[in-house]
């Protein structure tokens, strides 16, 4: 297995480890929701540096930068399918009552605007549909919305799809430091 590979798994479940301890301790996913998120960017970046240095350490013919990229890559691509697919499991198994409580916060949100005629109708102006529905009707459309919105694999899913982003425009960035830095040749 590539060196790559096992530093970002390795990452992956250091993350893991880190939020089922935070969900241990006691302290609810709203309260841990941004400090996690900031560790899980870090360590991602920390697993393509790492596992980019020792690649480029290891490897004894040169290297392009699109090998690079694509090695930072091999580390960034698993720690983000690892960590989706733990999210998707820790959202819906480990703590459902975080997509609850986000479902009813928008609920109560959605009825102080339907409370108040001017943000009524500005949320009218914004879907053409709801200048024909009822206040009802626009609320359940609303609320369904929410529910769709903050379901673990929904969750899980734009996870994958940010983490990927991320990893792929980090990989870039750490290649370019690598070779302009601290792999240039004297």
């Amino acid at each position: 297995m590539r060196i790559t590979l096992k530093i970002g798994i390795l990452f992956a479940f250091g993350w893991m480890l880190i939020k089922l301890s935070i969900f241990g301790i006691g302290i609810s996913s709203e309260e841990s929701l941004k400090p996690s998120l900031l560790i899980n960017m870090f360590l991602l970046i920390l697993a393509i540096t790492v596992g980019l240095y020792l690649q480029k350490r290891k490897d004894t013919e040169e290297s392009n930068a699109l090998r690079d990229i694509k090695n930072g890559l091999s580390a960034g691509v698993p720690y983000a399918i690892l960590v989706s697919i733990f999210i998707f499991f820790y959202y819906s198994k480990i703590d459902p009552s975080f997509t609850k409580h986000k479902i009813a916060e928008s609920s109560v949100e959605l009825k102080k605007v339907m409370d108040n005629p001017v943000k009524l109708k500005k949320l009218k102006e914004t879907n053409p549909d709801f200048e024909v529905m009822t206040n009802k009707q626009i609320i359940k459309a609303v609320l369904k919305n929410s529910e769709s919105a903050y379901n673990p694999k929904s969750t899980a899913i734009m996870s994958l799809a940010a983490m990927l982003l991320y990893s792929t425009l980090n990989s870039v960035f750490i290649t370019i430091i690598f070779r302009k830095i601290v792999f240039r040749k004297k």
